[in-house]
């Protein structure tokens, strides 16, 4: 598989061209896409993976997310619950459609072709399929790392009410759901079916800090106060200022223990 970054840039770029950049949810997705390949590289060259592997790594996060502008445009919705898994739906363009001819040359001569597949179609899982060897599962972890991390970078520079299509109202006054702080004791993602309330979505995504596998992941995260500033949330209703408050507590806790 023949990887030339400018190529990739430039069939990327031409892709997305023909959705509306116009439309700020396009350009989200399409920002977040850069910055999950920068993400992804920096993850590899940390691991001491090799040049070639740093390149898979950063193809794959120029790759993950090509579903999503054809799911906006079809659906109208970024919720996969709501229209259809946007990871098996961009690996099926790009590997059922042949998408991915626009992008690299040779992609299936070789065993990264097949490493690059998987680790888009588990990408947003909760988590990763069984069976896959070591060596494919690292390239998937270092995916699902770089998307979460930059997943926070979202949370603090975009309003919360498009994030989660939700009123002022109702984030600053609902409460966190048992089963959604229940994560933050026994450390670990949020299930989809367990958040009900606007402000659960918010704090699954502080509970995405447990799922991180490479501790330059957690120290990105950290040092570049994404999680601080997604903690720093201000509710109206005191239930759930308490809730943030344990949240800070046992999310510091966790970091902290990471870094020894």
């Amino acid at each position: 598989m023949k990887i030339d970054r400018e190529r990739v840039q430039n069939t990327f770029a031409e892709y997305t061209g023909r959705y509306n950049a116009a439309d700020p949810k396009i350009k989200l997705k399409i920002d977040h896409t850069y910055r999950v390949a920068e993400l992804c590289e920096l993850i590899a060259k940390d691991i001491n993976l090799n040049e070639y592997e740093t390149d898979v790594a950063w193809l794959t996060g120029m790759l993950h997310d090509v579903g999503r502008f054809e799911q906006i445009k079809r659906y109208g919705t970024f919720s996969d619950a709501q229209s259809v898994d946007h990871a098996n739906f961009g690996a099926d363009l790009l590997f059922k459609e042949g998408l991915i001819d626009t992008y690299v040359d040779d992609f299936y001569e070789d065993k990264y072709g097949a490493i690059v597949e998987t680790a888009i179609r588990n990408h947003s899982k909760f988590r990763i399929d069984e069976g896959l060897d070591e060596y494919t599962v690292m390239f998937c972890n270092i995916i699902r790392d770089a998307d979460k991390v930059d997943i926070f970078r979202v949370n603090i520079d975009t309003p919360p009410e498009e994030i989660y299509n939700v009123t002022t109202y109702d984030l600053k006054n609902s409460t966190i759901t048992p089963e959604v702080m229940a994560a933050f004791d026994e450390k670990h993602a949020v299930l989809r079916a367990y958040k009900k309330t606007a402000v659960d979505n918010l704090a699954g995504h502080i509970a995405l800090t447990f799922e991180l596998v490479y501790p330059i992941s957690t120290r990105i995260a950290k040092e570049r106060g994404y999680l601080d500033k997604m903690m720093a949330f201000e509710s109206d209703n005191d239930v759930t200022r308490k809730q943030f408050e344990e949240i800070r507590r046992k999310i510091n806790e966790y970091v902290q223990s990471k870094d020894r």
